[in-house]
């Protein structure tokens, strides 16, 4: 596993657009489709990493809490499912419905999305305003595997400035996990 941090994007950038196929309806998502009146959190995961692993109970309520306050999610996996079989849509699928994700869990099979994201890590999380314009960019909280309970404070800050229409936090600490398996 190799350990990487977030690369810093320029607050206000507009969010890439993209369309990937939803590993539990098998509909569909784009982001025209998720675009709202609150805002829009793009959420780089895997099912096997174990930075995610550490922060996905505690996501999942995130989830559900700010969904019912206007927010939408969209989770997305690019690992190269290939070489990283628990990766797989149907494991992708698995993971969803045993964890009950609250948001569509999307396969980007070709990595375009990834990459026109610039992500490199899981997770890595992007917070876009109802405008579409990058709000937040950082980590989940300041816990990590084995240190700590995973409580989410750095994003939930980050939502909770955004719904309240505040600026973006000024110290956004970069999102640390395993790089993103690239084919």
């Amino acid at each position: 596993m190799a350990l990487l941090n977030s690369q810093p994007r320029a607050l206000g950038s507009d969010a890439p657009d993209f369309t990937l196929p939803d590993t539990v309806s098998g509909d569909q998502v784009s982001l025209a489709s998720l675009k709202n009146e609150r805002g829009v959190a793009i959420l780089f995961i895997c099912n096997h990493c174990p930075y995610v692993v550490h922060i996905e109970d505690e996501l999942v309520r995130v989830g559900r809490e700010y969904t019912e306050r206007g927010m939408k999610f969209a989770a997305i996996s690019a690992n190269d499912f290939v070489r990283y079989p628990d990766d797989a849509p149907d494991k992708m699928k698995a993971r969803a419905e045993a964890k009950g994700f609250p948001f569509p869990y999307l396969v980007d099979e070709d990595q375009s999305v990834a990459r026109s994201y610039a992500a490199a890590c899981t997770p890595e999380l992007f917070v876009y305003d109802a405008n579409l314009k990058l709000y937040y960019h950082g980590q989940f909280d300041d816990t990590r595997p084995g240190q700590g309970v995973a409580n989410g404070k750095d994003f939930r800050a980050a939502l909770d400035r955004l719904l309240a229409g505040e600026q973006p936090p000024e110290n956004q600490k970069p999102s640390i996990g395993c790089s993103i398996k690239w084919k």
